[in-house]
């Protein structure tokens, strides 16, 4: 089968985490016989920005790192219809303008032979309810949501009838463990500040715990962007070393180096999501370092916490749990060989592929079924 994926960006990672999910997807499709290539806006939000904080080489990087993937960029002139007309799938990424989802729908319906998918990746059917309410739905035959309270959002408000749960995933290719390499820090936490969502959790879960512990007993570090000066200021005062943005391909070894990470989930996922980690929870399970979180509602069950991950509940239960697991080479590994068993058996790209590859078999059954009824 032929899948296109409209994307907010494949070739930019810069605080689009949603890049290393589908890369790792269309990796996966590739190595299976498919075809899937990606559409990206010219002068989308993040591959902009990632050339303005690190310029062109970091594009080369990716075409090195990911030679095997292809995105073709739109502007306002290309052609979606000829570029979708010999698909069998058409993902859309809820990132996408809305004049194009609807442009998207509008070919489906009148004549479109492919199985037209919108995907879910975000918590605006929350936190902006009326953007994803004005969209254009009603000719996509599937939804996509990234966990079974957003699906249920979206049933909820009659947003669609076939709307499934595909959570994200770790992808093996390129997130695994690294035995080999040297430990240089402690502490390592990667993620982006954002707009504020988690900025009282970082302080709370982060900061304060690595400046209890101390610059002189705890190397800590965080790799991100979007970080204000007043965070910057406080990362200073805390002793915790500020990297800047890392590309997700050099995300493994950054895990490797270090002994311990955090997760650190954004507010309208703890409040109003449950059950929805960040991508990062899979990545770093599956390169084999111990992770400690703050507080979220594994409600789906995806994980066993306090077996493949342990919960701190609050600050000082965190700086508690970092010194354990960095003075217990016992817990660290048993969390280490559990997580890795969980991400192997359940939350691979590969999983996830099987996954949709199943709901595609169940759409066109039942659509033949209607046909030759």
């Amino acid at each position: 089968m032929k899948f296109v994926f409209y994307t907010h960006s494949l070739v930019s990672d810069w605080n689009h985490g949603n890049a290393h999910f589908l890369r790792g997807v269309m990796r996966e499709l590739l190595k299976r016989g498919h075809s899937a290539i990606a559409l990206e806006p010219s002068d989308s939000w993040s591959r902009r920005n990632l050339l303005m904080d690190q310029g062109p080489q970091t594009l080369e990087a990716f075409r090195r790192t990911f030679p095997q993937l292809t995105s073709l960029s739109y502007d306002s002139a290309f052609d979606h219809e000829e570029a979708i007309s010999d698909a069998d799938v058409v993902v859309v990424h809820e990132w996408t303008d809305p004049a194009l989802v609807k442009r998207l729908g509008k070919a489906r319906r009148i004549g479109g032979r492919f199985t037209l998918i919108f995907h879910d990746t975000h918590h605006r059917a929350v936190s902006a309810r009326s953007e994803i309410a004005g969209l254009d739905l009603e000719n996509y035959d599937l939804i996509l949501a990234f966990g079974e309270t957003l699906r249920q959002r979206y049933l909820k408000a009659g947003w669609g009838n076939n709307v499934f749960t595909w959570h994200e995933a770790a992808d093996e290719a390129l997130f695994r463990p690294m035995p080999e390499v040297e430990k240089k820090g402690d502490l390592i936490w990667i993620g982006n500040w954002g707009d504020d969502e988690r900025s009282a959790e970082i302080g709370r879960f982060l900061v304060e715990p690595a400046s209890r512990i101390g610059k002189y007993a705890l190397t800590t570090s965080v790799r991100g962007v979007r970080y204000p000066p007043a965070a910057l200021e406080a990362l200073r005062k805390a002793g915790i070393h500020y990297g800047g943005w890392i590309a997700n391909a050099e995300v493994p070894r950054a895990f490797a180096e270090n002994r311990v990470t955090v997760h650190i989930p954004r507010r309208p996922y703890v409040e109003s999501l449950p059950g929805i980690p960040t991508i990062r929870v899979f990545e770093a399970l599956a390169c084999g370092i111990p992770l400690i979180s703050a507080p979220w509602d594994d409600c789906e069950e995806l994980f066993r916490p306090g077996k493949d991950f342990l919960i701190a509940g609050t600050g000082d239960e965190m700086t508690r749990l970092i010194r354990d697991v960095l003075s217990d080479q016992a817990l660290a590994d048993a969390l280490i060989a559990s997580g890795l068993e969980r991400i192997r058996t359940r939350h691979t790209c590969g999983h996830r592929v099987d996954e949709l590859l199943k709901i595609l078999d169940r759409h066109n059954a039942v659509g033949k079924r209607e046909v030759a009824e």
